[in-house]
């Protein structure tokens, strides 16, 4: 499988410091808060940020698994070709999303509300994190925030061709989220400053959206290939 494909969704999961700050700040922040009995910060913001990549790594799984079903209809390339443009359209609009064009995946995130719902109060019975113990399952469980940078690298894993690859791309992109999380955890004001300027998200989201135009540009040429692993050259 070309590593080009693991190499982007890590550089989008970098990349979109500015948005993991934002959706995840918070907690992450409060993680480093001194509380009375509580462990040390390191140890709670990295258990925090294990759970919330291996929720990630799962849900890959299971998308990219889902989408290996259109294995089953080889002879149909165009179900294949349709997922592949949908993926990269996701790409190019959460480049835009970066950029503060908001409402670009806001109707995707407001079907991911639907489900998490019914998943957040589960994280209330370990508050407060005072341990690694209970920073593990809350990470987990904060895997399934309703998030636009998420959900686009997910229609990635969705036309990766096996659970395997779509697990392994969310890992990659898991991965890629972790430096901008531990070091807004450990309240670095200066860093935070500087992924949340206008100069950084106009970058990142340009560089997310070349990913996608660059997919789409592709799609004459791919053919039957669509299955082969090419799909992770992006």
């Amino acid at each position: 499988m070309p590593e080009t494909g693991y190499l982007a969704v890590f550089l989008i999961g970098l990349l979109g410091g500015a948005h993991c700050i934002g959706m995840c700040g918070g907690i992450v922040t409060a993680l480093s808060a001194p509380a009375p009995g509580a462990s040390a910060a390191w140890s709670r913001q990295l258990a925090y940020n294990c759970g919330r990549i291996a929720s990630y790594t799962c849900i890959g799984g299971v998308v990219g698994a889902i989408g290996s079903a259109s294995l089953l209809f080889n002879r149909f390339l165009p179900v294949q070709m349709a997922l592949y443009v949908l993926a990269n359209l996701m790409l190019i609009g959460m480049g835009f999303y970066l950029m503060g064009f908001t409402r670009a995946l806001s109707g995707v995130e407001r079907v991911g509300q639907v489900l998490w719902r019914r998943i957040q109060p589960l994280s209330r019975h370990l508050l407060p994190v005072l341990n690694w113990r209970r920073a593990l399952p809350v990470g987990f469980l904060w895997g399934f925030l309703p998030c636009g940078l998420t959900y686009s690298v997910l229609s990635v894993a969705l036309v990766s061709g096996s659970a395997l690859r779509g697990a392994s791309l969310m890992l990659a992109f898991g991965a890629g989220t972790l430096p901008n999380l531990l070091l807004a955890g450990m309240l670095l004001t200066h860093y935070r400053h500087v992924v949340r300027s206008r100069w950084f998200r106009l970058m990142a989201g340009i560089l997310v959206a070349c990913f996608g135009v660059y997919g789409l540009m592709r799609v004459p040429e791919l053919g039957g290939r669509l299955w082969a692993g090419v799909i992770c050259e992006i």
